[in-house]
């Protein structure tokens, strides 16, 4: 009999069976560790499941190779300022919907899962947006597709950066993508060399940004290709943008 203990954030739960489901987790030193727990919808368990909970994990099963089973206790639930804002919940769902589909079971990423924790206290905080944006960089450098966008890849004034090459990850100074401008991605300005602000406008050229890569490296050959959840964030963040614009 194998047995495992710890800690866990929860990034999915596919219903399966009589009452219980398949939990996906992501762990420390285990990567993303999926186990079946016996009564998870129940009203006791159900607030266990939810994405982005953190739990302690008692694992067992006959053998190593095994789904195994799950016991779990919260140890952390969710922020009501992440649960009451639609886009801060869309931002949770996608970065653990990011996770869930992407990353190969049982495999350790410690980077990720403290990176997750991280962004999870973020969401509470006023620059979240720009954070979450970070987040998906970091991810995308975990997974072997690390952006440079600290010089120029023509060759320009590393001070001027201000666009990024969607066939290599590379960022353009101004001078030199301002001819290629509409075949290029915008460079998020809190992201530039000298800074600059993380305004609704730069988190969304952060997301379209990100989101190329993510649709043409990470989730190419994946059949069902970006998750729905991370589409749906970046259109409604995209929308409230828009909205935003409208009013001022």
């Amino acid at each position: 009999m194998e047995s495992l203990r710890y800690q866990g954030l929860v990034l999915s739960a596919r219903p399966h069976g009589e009452g219980g489901a398949v939990v996906a987790l992501l762990t420390e030193t285990n990567g993303r560790h999926a186990g079946y727990l016996h009564g998870a919808h129940s009203s006791k368990k159900r607030a266990l499941i939810e994405p982005g909970t953190l739990v302690s994990v008692e694992w067992s099963a006959r053998t190593s190779d095994n789904l195994g089973t799950y016991k779990l206790e919260e140890e952390r639930g969710l922020s009501p300022m992440i649960l009451n804002d639609p886009l801060k919940l869309g931002a949770l769902l996608s970065a653990c919907s990011l996770c869930d589909a992407a990353l190969p079971e049982r495999e350790g990423h410690a980077g990720l899962f403290f990176g997750l924790q991280a962004l999870i206290d973020t969401l509470s905080s006023e620059v979240w947006g720009a954070a979450y944006v970070m987040w998906e960089i970091a991810f995308l450098k975990e997974l072997g597709f690390g952006l440079e966008l600290n010089k120029c890849a023509g060759g320009g004034d590393a001070n001027m950066l201000a666009y990024v090459s969607p066939k290599s990850g590379r960022a353009v100074s101004y001078a030199e993508g301002e001819p290629y401008k509409d075949k290029l991605l915008n460079l998020p300005s809190f992201l530039k060399p000298n800074g600059g602000p993380a305004d609704e406008e730069a988190v969304a050229d952060g997301l379209k940004m990100t989101g190329h890569f993510l649709g043409h490296w990470v989730f190419a050959h994946h059949t069902k290709g970006v998750p729905e959840a991370r589409l749906r964030f970046e259109a409604r963040y995209a929308k409230t943008v828009a909205g935003f614009e409208e009013s001022e």
